[in-house]
């Protein structure tokens, strides 16, 4: 079983704490993305899950073995990194045997695995080739080869297509979502592009500060934040955060601090006066011919597919995303709803969603 379960895990460096007991469990087969801004301990949670970071306190089980005091090279895992580290004189095919011929596995059975990862990469043609003869996606090919042909219950992640461009970047995305699908293998891919974790992962963690803020599918942490931070990193552009509060009265809305009112979101059942902010998602503002935020145009950026459209109202900012081709410019004013059905709201003090 290549299952991982975290239980109490805690990091401290000397009196500073950076992993705060830290809990979930990532089931046999899925693909778990750590995601967060940088510093906020996802990759020394992945590097104890790795035995390269001692764990402090807590427990840390791959399958039904608990692995604290293992060493790494004995847990089962291959680990991807972001600078690759391949050997610069060993060519491709000795680069992924290597670990292989480390554990004196026959030759027969060192060229099969080998051969095996590199049919499954498209590196056939490359094994006689030096790193230095290869584009930044075949490195981290042939890295993931490395890793593949161990053939672990556990494949580790760390941020891996950082140092390629964005073009590559794509390609590579979805390449390590059709390996995961090929293999079945367990994954656990740490990255602070919360584009990627969105369209690679089965389960979301966000972290922050060495704590989980949230944990979910992918579109439920879309659709449904835990909290302000999570509203706020996932989603590309950011959700637009209205302050004010919610009225209860015989027509209960939320009162914008400008004094515009907003219905509020379908999702609140009992509503309960008090401040609060309002969170919108640029695609589910719509516009309006009368009424609603009266807004001034910054910025249009049109991306093909969609337009998106900055904007700015008494000393608030927004953002609006449409499919339509839109004839406007700098300076102009465009009124704008949201759609209260997919509106979120949050607790002004806490940050706490109230939905």
């Amino acid at each position: 079983m290549g299952s991982v379960t975290i239980a109490g895990a805690r990091k401290y460096y000397g009196a500073y704490e950076a992993i705060h007991g830290i809990d979930f469990s990532v089931a046999d087969g899925e693909f778990v993305t750590l995601v967060g801004p940088s510093g906020c301990g996802k990759s020394t949670l992945l590097r104890m899950i790795a035995g390269l970071e001692e764990i402090s306190d807590g427990e840390i089980r791959i399958g039904d073995r608990v692995v604290n005091d293992v060493a790494a090279k004995n847990r089962d895992i291959a680990m991807v990194f972001q600078n690759y580290a391949l050997y610069p004189h060993r060519t491709v095919r000795d680069n992924m045997a290597f670990a292989l011929r480390l554990r004196r596995l026959g030759k027969a059975e060192v060229k099969a695995k080998v051969d095996r990862a590199a049919e499954i990469l498209g590196l056939g043609d490359l094994l006689d080739r030096y790193p230095r003869e290869l584009s930044g996606g075949q490195r981290q090919r042939v890295a993931m080869g490395r890793a593949i042909v161990r053939d672990p219950q556990v494949f580790l992640f760390d941020e891996p297509l950082s140092n390629l461009d964005a073009k590559l970047r794509v390609a590579m995305r979805a390449e390590i979502k059709e390996l995961h699908q090929r293999l079945g293998t367990t994954m656990i891919y740490v990255t602070h592009d919360q584009v990627e974790a969105m369209t690679m992962a089965d389960r979301i963690v966000v972290m922050q500060g060495g704590r989980v803020e949230q944990i979910g599918k992918p579109l439920e942490l879309y659709d449904r934040p835990s909290n302000l931070f999570v509203a706020s990193f996932i989603g590309s552009p950011a959700m637009n955060m209205l302050k004010g509060s919610v009225e209860t009265g015989a027509t209960p809305c939320f009162r914008l601090e400008t004094g515009e009112a907003l219905a509020l979101p379908a999702a609140l059942e009992r509503p309960t006066p008090g401040p609060a902010i309002y969170g919108i998602r640029p695609e589910h503002l719509e516009r309006a011919e009368g009424g609603g935020l009266v807004a001034e145009v910054v910025l249009v950026e049109p991306a093909g597919s969609e337009t998106q459209v900055k904007l700015r109202r008494k000393g608030t900012e927004l953002t609006y995303v449409c499919r339509d081709r839109l004839d406007v410019g700098p300076g102009d004013r465009m009124a704008l709803v949201p759609d209260a059905s997919r509106a979120s709201l949050f607790d002004a003090a806490t940050g706490s969603s109230l939905v």
